[in-house]
């Protein structure tokens, strides 16, 4: 049996697109996009077909399997005493480590610690690093297996108490056995947000690389330490519209910063479970990611 061919953006009309990004950020709701989208369902398509085209598709883009040979990985609980009192997360380490690792944390999109983030967590892990996956969800009982429920809780959660969660993963993550203490963060969407959140946090983090995420307070930014690799889609408005003054304020405070926005590309270029991702892009982003992350994160350690 031929597998179907794989959707790309392309495929789908902008203002199909502009609605699938109003709606997974909670603007729009699913009776909204369906509403909209209808105008733009043609012959058998609907307008519920273009949402499942649409949406991730965890398996067809899984790199490493859970049960990888090569890995360690399970789920562990830490203390959060300024936010929700524990928390947990994903923790991958390679299987065979000579001396200790460096340190990443990974932060998800809007929906909690789902199958695509726990993937990207082991693909940072083979490259020799210790990565940790917090879920924000935990607080109300995890991750629920389905997009939707997920985006619904994450809006329930006490998102002052979730920064705190978030500290008090890369705080624990510091201390792991088997680390070597350097931290750094990569984050998509909302988790791009979060690590520039972080950087203004954490005095001892050593980088950071938000995808797409919103800028930091820009009182804040004379605080940051780390040095930023800022990944930007071409096409995505909502976050575009705060990079000037950021980068002002990043330049002005004297960060150490770089931009990485390919042309042709919309907002979750780097999430290879939907339409729009673009694998060019994706692999120049993470391969930018892994140079910063080798220099900042190995330095002493004899690995870089």
């Amino acid at each position: 049996m031929t597998t179907p061919s794989r959707k790309t953006a392309r495929d789908f009309h902008p203002e199909v697109l502009e609605l699938f990004d109003r709606y997974v950020h909670g603007l729009i709701d699913r009776r909204g996009f369906l509403s909209g989208a209808a105008r733009f369902a043609v012959g058998a398509t609907t307008a519920a077909g273009l949402l499942a085209a649409l949406s991730p598709q965890f398996a067809q883009a899984q790199q490493v399997k859970p049960e990888d040979a090569r890995l360690r990985a399970g789920h562990v609980e830490f203390d959060s005493p300024q936010g929700h009192g524990r928390g947990r997360g994903y923790l991958v380490r390679p299987a065979q480590a000579a001396g200790p690792l460096p340190l990443v944390l990974v932060v998800h999109e809007n929906r909690g610690l789902n199958p695509h983030i726990e993937d990207v967590a082991r693909r940072i892990a083979l490259e020799g690093y210790i990565a940790f996956a917090p879920d924000a969800l935990f607080p109300l009982g995890g991750y629920p297996g389905d997009e939707d429920a997920a985006r619904a809780l994450f809006g329930k959660l006490d998102q002052d108490r979730t920064r705190q969660d978030f500290i008090a993963a890369a705080r624990w993550l510091q201390g792991v056995e088997g680390g070597n203490g350097r931290l750094g963060v990569v984050g998509f969407c909302y988790g791009g947000g979060m690590a520039n959140y972080l950087a203004t946090q954490l005095p001892e983090l050593a980088a950071a690389v938000p995808f797409y995420g919103s800028a930091a307070p820009l009182e804040d930014v004379p605080r940051i330490r780390a040095e930023l690799l800022v990944v930007l889609a071409s096409s995505d408005e909502r976050i575009n519209a705060q990079w000037p003054a950021y980068e002002a304020a990043l330049k002005a405070a004297g960060v150490t910063h770089a931009l990485y926005q390919p042309a042709d590309t919309l907002h979750g270029f780097n999430n290879d479970t939907t339409p729009r991702y673009d694998a060019t892009a994706a692999a120049e982003a993470w391969a930018r990611m892994l140079v910063l992350f080798a220099r900042t994160l190995r330095q002493g350690t004899g690995q870089g």
